[in-house]
């Protein structure tokens, strides 16, 4: 299983010849210019939930790759209605696709689209592939849901937003990962903009610290599980 990271919360999951990326926000972010996403590849595209700065190249990378969308009832339908093709999942469902086993779990924050549609209740996914298990908490407080998760499926890494103001920090995020029984992490949504700037040397130590191992890719650099 490879994991690319391409800026803010969007990372692309390479796993059984099939591509996902996951909350595709690219083009409007400055640290990620170098990124084509007309060369991206995307046979799914799974969302978290509705904000602008998880869907805003969506349309335009399905649309080239004919990817399917992968999400809640309203976010699915909401892009079933543009002539996508969708897959619609709630919490706690999980379905089994041709690369692995995806749940939709639940995460607290808000959910959007910028025309102000509903964009259903946010959440996360557990995906099993390859052997390989990952949780992707998107947008998310700190919650005890989370302590659910271990008790199903252990976990190889756990990405956590950890910038702050709109989510968890990074003390936070470690008991995150304390929650969900996984010493590797992989942090997202931080400095993409002023509110949620981050000391990178400070956040590994705190990690480091809790022996834990706190992974800040470049944008585009790519881990194998």
């Amino acid at each position: 299983m490879k994991i690319t990271f391409y800026g803010h919360s969007c990372i692309g999951i390479e796993v059984s010849g099939k591509h996902i990326l996951v909350d595709p926000f690219i083009s409007a972010n400055p640290k990620a210019s170098h990124i084509d996403i007309l060369a991206l590849k995307a046979d799914y595209i799974l969302l978290t939930h509705a904000h602008q700065d998880h869907t805003l190249d969506v349309e335009t990378i399905a649309k080239k790759t004919n990817a399917v969308v992968v999400s809640n009832w309203e976010i699915a339908t909401y892009y079933g209605n543009k002539g996508l093709t969708s897959h619609p999942m709630n919490h706690g469902g999980s379905w089994s696709f041709d690369f692995g086993k995806v749940k939709y779990v639940a995460a607290v924050h808000s959910s959007s689209f910028p025309d102000g549609t509903y964009g259903g209740n946010p959440g996360g996914f557990v995906i099993e592939g390859e052997h390989k298990n990952i949780y992707i908490s998107g947008d998310t407080a700190l919650t005890f849901d989370m302590k659910l998760i271990p008790l199903r499926t252990k976990l190889d890494l756990a990405v956590f937003p950890i910038g702050n103001n709109f989510t968890m920090d990074v003390e936070d995020a470690i008991l995150a990962a304390d929650f969900v029984a996984c010493d590797k992490i992989l942090g997202c949504h931080y400095d993409t903009f002023g509110f949620i700037v981050i000391n990178h040397d400070e956040a590994k130590k705190k990690f480091f610290d809790a022996g834990k191992d706190l992974m800040l890719l470049e944008i585009g650099e790519s881990i194998v599980l």
